[in-house]
């Protein structure tokens, strides 16, 4: 069997699609570590040295073959990571120890979990994960950066980078998944009559005001990338902290080079005025939600637009999960259940290493606490 060898390259761009791409494999594997897409965040600029995102991804090879590899990025902040640490940065100064740069592992301004220690299907994969785990403390301490922070990965992985020294967070999303329905009726079965009827006058609303919902995929997503930007920057807009971390570029290319794994989410009125919308990607056997917008303030709109829409879409079309973003208690009373999120850290410094991994093990317990009273 040939060595190994390894590499840090300067993102995607600098990695084979096909080589990459293969790590990543089909079925359910999250469509956000494809090469196209982590490819898209580059070609449209929001990820750059500028934006305080700056590309290094670890690559193994055994002669040719690319057979280990993993997104990583040197952050120069904590900005648009959806797992959040500020508080870790604020121990950090007050302890004497420089926080920022660090290093990321995970899908920039994207919270949903998925492989992030890729692996060829052909090798050993808890070999091969340990080893990039190895691999991302040696970088930490190469390039001087204060930590690894590995975002919404597998248990597998966590299992991994545990292994090797990393503490694991946990966190929680209301995800959807079909028990056996195969109609928005048999959905509704799942509440009692009282919630019932609220979810059924929900969705009359938009009725009465004569809105209607589809989705554009496909060829059908041919110029409609102004329509996904300015329904994400009218959300952004509205919002006191909202930041905007994607150019309108981004959707561009993803109307044209993503239309298989994009579903764009269009309300409109009696007058065919697109008034809301929603951007969402779509893989396997899952829905993912992403970005919503409205251009006219409706009674209802968003939990129809975010949230009945795609549980119809999924019931449908055969999908099982529908995973509509970070966030949100509100969906836990219209079918959606809490799921745990994983990420694992490592901090070079050992005091604070020790520190934060105290801190994690009362928090994972006290959200498995808060978790069962959800399931109630």
């Amino acid at each position: 069997m040939q060595p190994l060898s390894v590499d840090v390259v300067e993102g995607a761009s600098a990695i084979d699609p096909d080589s990459w791409d293969r790590l990543v494999g089909d079925g359910d594997s999250s469509p956000f570590v494809e090469w196209r897409f982590l490819r898209s965040l580059e070609e449209a600029g929001t990820v750059r040295a500028e934006t305080g995102w700056i590309p290094r991804f670890p690559v193994v090879k055994r002669g040719v073959r690319v057979v280990a590899a993993a997104p990583a990025y040197v952050k120069l902040h904590s900005q648009g990571e959806f797992v959040f640490d500020f508080s870790w940065a604020d121990l950090c100064h007050r302890l004497g120890v420089e926080y920022y740069p660090k290093l990321l592992v995970g899908v920039p301004f994207t919270p949903v979990t998925g492989p992030r220690l890729l692996v060829h299907p052909d090798e050993d994969g808890p070999t091969l994960r340990r080893a990039l785990g190895e691999l991302l403390v040696e970088l930490c301490g190469a390039m001087e950066l204060s930590s690894v922070h590995v975002n919404f990965t597998t248990e597998a992985e966590v299992e991994s980078l545990e292994s090797v020294g990393f503490h694991q967070r946990f966190g929680i999303q209301y995800h959807w998944f079909r028990r056996g329905e195969s109609s928005f009726e048999d959905y509704l079965g799942r509440f009692n009559s009282k919630r019932r009827n609220q979810l059924k006058r929900e969705r009359r609303e938009l009725e009465k005001q004569g809105i209607r919902i589809e989705t554009l995929s496909g060829k059908a997503l041919r110029g409609q990338g102004e329509t996904a930007y300015r329904l994400y920057k009218s959300t952004i807009d509205k919002l006191y902290w909202g930041r905007q971390y994607l150019t309108r570029k981004a959707f561009d290319v993803w109307c044209e080079d993503l239309s298989d794994r994009l579903r764009l989410v269009v309300a409109r009125n009696d007058a065919d005025q697109i008034v809301a919308g929603a951007v969402n990607f779509e893989k396997g056997k899952r829905l993912y939600g992403r970005y919503w917008g409205c251009f006219e303030e409706l009674r209802h709109l968003h939990f129809n637009v975010c949230y009945y829409h795609g549980v119809d879409e999924c019931l449908q079309r055969g999908l099982e999960v529908f995973e509509p973003g970070a966030g949100g208690e509100h969906k836990l009373v219209r079918g959606f259940e809490p799921t745990v999120m994983r990420s694992a850290h490592y901090l070079r410094e050992p005091r604070v290493h020790g520190l934060i991994g105290d801190y994690l093990r009362r928090e994972r317990e006290a959200l498995l606490r808060e978790r069962e009273a959800m399931l109630g």
